[in-house]
């Protein structure tokens, strides 16, 4: 796959293909922009997506992974202590959620509730200390965040493999992930594109 168009802005981009949109492998590669052309830095690396495939109307609990272009967010978040990335990383503790549920004010962010306390919004998944896994260190990818649409999708990360499709993220075995997570610059305003 050739780099998808990223704002001019962006200086790194990973890509994501998958050979047809119900498959729920494809090949991620990493990208940088030198005098205005992308270069290859790294891959292809095999990467598990949505256990239905890559969707373009990507929806609430629908098991895609939207199809697009998407920022990477400025915060990266993880079970497991700071790989050595260069981005904020915060260390999830019981009572972390990514909140999912639609009606919720603080739909597809992050929020730290505390441990044993009742979250303010329907849950419908364990926090995200319990799965030290998947998320032993996650990127998130900025899909439906600016504006958020109630339904549209939420918690769409670049996280560890663990052997399945995901619900709708994209994950990466964990060393190679470890690498793509430490290589990613948040001066370099990066780009997920995925196809």
């Amino acid at each position: 796959m050739l780099p998808a168009p990223a704002p001019l802005v962006s200086q790194q981009l990973i890509t994501v293909a998958s050979p047809t949109p119900r498959s729920t492998y494809a090949s991620a590669r990493i990208w940088k922009r030198v005098d205005g052309c992308w270069i290859a830095a790294g891959g292809p690396y095999t990467a598990r997506v949505g256990r239905n495939g890559i969707r373009a109307d990507k929806r609430e609990g629908d098991g895609a992974t939207p199809a697009g272009t998407f920022p990477i967010g400025r915060t990266m978040y993880g079970n497991s202590p700071n790989p050595g990335v260069r981005s904020p990383y915060v260390r999830l503790h019981c009572g972390d959620w990514w909140v999912e549920d639609t009606r919720s004010r603080a739909y597809n962010t992050f929020q730290r509730v505390g441990c044993g306390r009742r979250p303010p919004f329907k849950v419908t998944t364990p926090d995200m200390s319990t799965s030290p896994r998947a998320y032993a260190h996650l990127a998130v990818i900025d899909y439906n965040m600016n504006p958020v649409v109630p339904g549209r999708g939420s918690g769409i990360f670049l996280h560890v493999q663990i052997g399945k499709p995901t619900s709708g993220c994209i994950s990466l075995r964990r060393e190679m992930l470890i690498h793509v997570l430490r290589w990613l610059r948040p001066s370099a305003a990066p780009y997920v594109a995925i196809q």
